[in-house]
């Protein structure tokens, strides 16, 4: 007789994590969008596992502001909303423009290989119209300078910033920047930084927060009232 196989608490864990980084992806790319409910089962079946392991990445996702769940009606996405954005791009202008001072205290050859990689990275996807690379590289410059502050709180707190932009509002947002100057405004981030020139790098960094706010809220005003219209 076949001996049934037991499953450890490290397989449940591992199942989890995996459908966790699956939502995760598919929210990154729209494929489920904000305001609406989600079909656990569905989702179930896209990954190939059980509803089990689904859930629980829903619960984990819950925890972080990103889904909500409702007694007896399901998990939901939450809608989108022109205050939370300016919000956030607000937080993040003020928390990456006070960690200037340390990142530029703790700058090393090393630090410095890093970020010119990942302003060039920005640059190849931009070229090869890679607009997922380039969200990518993006979220890692900005990670990467905020990291170089030896801040550990300031970090955490970007990170959830970022995955509430970024998978909260999925493609809606993103796309919006296709064309913007991101590139360039990177460049004179960067530019500011290795010659310890303070007041220009943070003059930088806060006309980049301006430009993509203005184009984030742009076009999610107009998501929001297409889908008003319709």
């Amino acid at each position: 007789m076949k001996k049934a196989v037991k499953r450890t608490s490290r397989d449940t864990s591992d199942h989890v994590s995996l459908a966790y980084e699956g939502i995760r992806t598919m929210l990154l790319r729209n494929e489920i969008r904000p305001g609406r409910k989600i079909a656990y089962r569905q989702l179930a079946e896209k990954l190939n596992m059980s509803l089990t392991p689904v859930i629980q990445a829903l619960n984990r996702l819950e925890h972080q502001g990103l889904v909500r769940h409702e007694p007896n009606r399901g998990y939901f996405t939450e809608p989108m909303s022109l205050q939370e954005v300016q919000e956030i791009y607000d937080t993040r202008e003020l928390l990456e423009i006070s960690l200037m001072p340390d990142i530029m205290k703790n700058l090393d050859e090393d630090a410095i290989r890093r970020l010119r990689r990942l302003v060039d990275a920005v640059d190849t996807a931009k070229a090869a119209s890679d607009l997922e690379r380039r969200i990518a590289k993006d979220r890692e410059f900005h990670l990467t300078l905020a990291e170089i502050s030896g801040k550990r709180i300031p970090v955490q707190m970007l990170r959830h910033l970022f995955d509430l932009l970024y998978l909260k509002y999925g493609g809606s947002l993103l796309f919006a920047s296709a064309k913007d100057a991101v590139g360039a405004q990177h460049h004179a981030i960067f530019d500011a930084v290795i010659s310890q020139d303070l007041a220009t790098a943070q003059a930088a960094m806060r006309d980049h927060f301006r430009n993509v706010k203005g184009l984030a809220l742009k076009a999610l005003g107009r998501i929001i009232a297409d889908e008003s219209d319709s």
